[in-house]
Order: C-alpha cells, then sequence, then structure tokens
C-alpha cells in the first residue's frame, strides 16, 4: 500500500514538469536566436558586397574610390 501511495504522489508531482518546460522554451528562444543572428548576417554580407560593387565601379570609371580589394 505505501509502494502505491508513493507511486501516486510522484505521477502527481508537477515540479518536474515545470523545469522540462522551462528547458523546451530556452531551446526554442535558443534556436530563434541562432535563426535571427544568421539571418542578420547574411544580409549585412549582402549589404558589404554591394557597397564593394558601387566602390570598385566608381573607381573603375575614373573615381578616386579605394574600393574593397
Amino acid at each position: 500500500m505505501l509502494i502505491l501511495k508513493e507511486l501516486n504522489r510522484l505521477l502527481n508531482d508537477e515540479e518536474g514538469l515545470t523545469t522540462v518546460e522551462y528547458a523546451v522554451a530556452g531551446a526554442l528562444v535558443a534556436a530563434a536566436v541562432v535563426t535571427a543572428f544568421t539571418d542578420l548576417g547574411d544580409n549585412v554580407g549582402e549589404t558589404i558586397t554591394g557597397l564593394c560593387s558601387t566602390l570598385d565601379n566608381a573607381q573603375a570609371s575614373g573615381g578616386s574610390g579605394t574600393g574593397c580589394r
């Protein structure tokens, strides 16, 4: 009877569940941060490439720019 009472108490204990919920929420936040920074890095790379192309074109057409070489 004591074993059944202890098993019932363990099944109804929700303290461990909140820990799992926090772990899942933390993993989702981490995934969102990684995705955001990956997209941001791609956008920054494209912007720098565009600026370098503009500077290279200005230098090729006789400008005094230094370019990105």
